[in-house]
């Protein structure tokens, strides 16, 4: 079960506080019976606490139930909660809930027949279902459930829902990185870089990739996601990866891993951009936190000792603006890339059609900085430019933006 938000600014309850993906919930469960409704996204974001916000405004009955358990779930799980569902269901519309639906095997298959049941019998059951396992949930969507969904993302918390209900200042948030689960022990940070390690990692990496995903090397993928967060904003190669990690695998597993990781809302391999996309997918990746607090629970390092490292603060908001950058891009459908020829470069590309913008972060003195946003204006011509940071615009300002303007 995910854990619920306390310790809100004025003494606020964590259930009053209301998301964008619970209005989108909202609507789609009142409307006509069309689609089943997916909300997906990593662990400690939010998803069990919006769902069940969500049953308590409505006028439906409902039943919830997650198959989160230490042994994987089956089929039969799903075909048992179904027919609460539909016993709900007999008098009036109701809504089904099924949380880490991925842990039941076949689950996929099992709702499909379901479904397709309730469709042809004109059923008025809602069914919603939740995954923590992106590239799980999706492989069962698109092996059976084709034309029968809808998906709803819940990514991390912004700056500007932590700002808004928590009261953090951006140094508050670059640190911690937002998890609402964990927002209250942030006056003990030892307890709460604990709770992260634990609770948060320990758990995604056991249960929602080596349990659910054949993984020959678990040691290699543990050891690749430590790498990811001590060089994330920076560009590393495989081979240079293989050499960190003193691992004589192939350059294949290590590309697999970092998508696993990505799914699960930890580690992504930005691409570069190039125009074409075979060369985007052989290019060294840039290795890229999906929240900054992936980093400082694991760094060792307090919060003083953080800030006063510039070099290692100007890493660590780089990498807020890049898992900023991953959330609204995934939301939009947007690429996202970086650029780098020789010695020029540029932190981030967005690429939304041929729709263009290029980002340069500055958190200290980057002389290449021009040199790098000149070159890839004369070779590609983005739509927009933008230096975030010193003398561009504020890093507060850019993180609570969801980036319409320029998209």
């Amino acid at each position: 079960m995910e854990h619920s938000v306390f310790g809100a600014k004025r003494g606020r309850m964590a259930a009053l506080y209301t998301r964008n993906i619970n209005r989108q919930l909202a609507r789609r469960i009142r409307e006509p019976r069309r689609f089943i409704q997916v909300l997906y996204g990593p662990r400690q974001v939010g998803k069990t606490t919006a769902i069940k916000q969500v049953l308590e405004q409505i006028d439906q009955p409902s039943h919830y139930a997650s198959a989160d358990q230490p042994t994987l779930r089956g089929r039969t799980w799903v075909e048992e909660q179904w027919e609460i569902g539909r016993s709900l269901a007999k008098r009036r519309a109701a809504v089904l809930v099924l949380d880490e639906v991925q842990k039941a095997a076949d689950w996929s298959e099992a709702v499909k027949r379901l479904w397709d049941e309730d469709t042809l019998n004109k059923s008025t059951l809602r069914v919603v279902v939740l995954g923590s396992s992106q590239l799980l949930v999706q492989k069962g969507l698109t092996e059976s459930l084709a034309g029968r969904f809808e998906t709803i993302r819940a990514g991390h918390w912004s700056f500007a829902e932590c700002s808004d209900y928590f009261g953090w200042d951006l140094e508050t948030y670059v640190f911690y990185g937002g998890y609402p689960g964990a927002a209250s022990l942030v006056r003990q940070p030892g307890r709460w870089a604990r709770y992260i390690r634990d609770s948060l990692i320990e758990t995604t990496i056991s249960r929602d990739i080596l349990l659910m995903t054949r993984v020959d090397k678990p040691a290699l993928l543990r050891r690749l996601f430590a790498l990811g967060c001590e060089y994330s904003g920076q560009v590393l190669s495989y081979q240079k990866m293989q050499g960190q990690l003193h691992e004589a695998g192939n350059t294949t597993t290590l590309a697999h891993y970092l998508q696993l990781l990505s799914g699960a809302g930890f580690l992504a391999g930005l691409s570069k951009f190039s125009g074409q996309a075979i060369r985007k997918r052989g290019s060294s990746p840039k290795l890229q936190v999906y929240n900054t607090g992936l980093i400082t629970a694991q760094s060792g390092l307090s919060f003083k000792e953080t800030r006063k490292d510039r070099e290692w603060w100007g890493r660590l908001v780089e990498s807020a603006v890049g898992a900023h950058l991953l959330d609204v891009s995934a939301d939009r459908n947007v690429g996202l890339f970086y650029w780098r020829e020789g010695d020029r470069e540029v932190d981030f590309v967005l690429q939304a059609g041929r729709k263009m913008v290029a980002i340069e972060v500055k958190s200290g003195a980057d002389r290449g900085l021009l040199a790098g946003m000149t070159a890839f204006t004369k070779k590609f011509s983005p739509r927009h430019k933008l230096l975030v940071g010193a003398g561009g615009i504020p890093i507060e300002e850019f993180l609570k933006n969801d980036l319409s303007e320029w998209v």
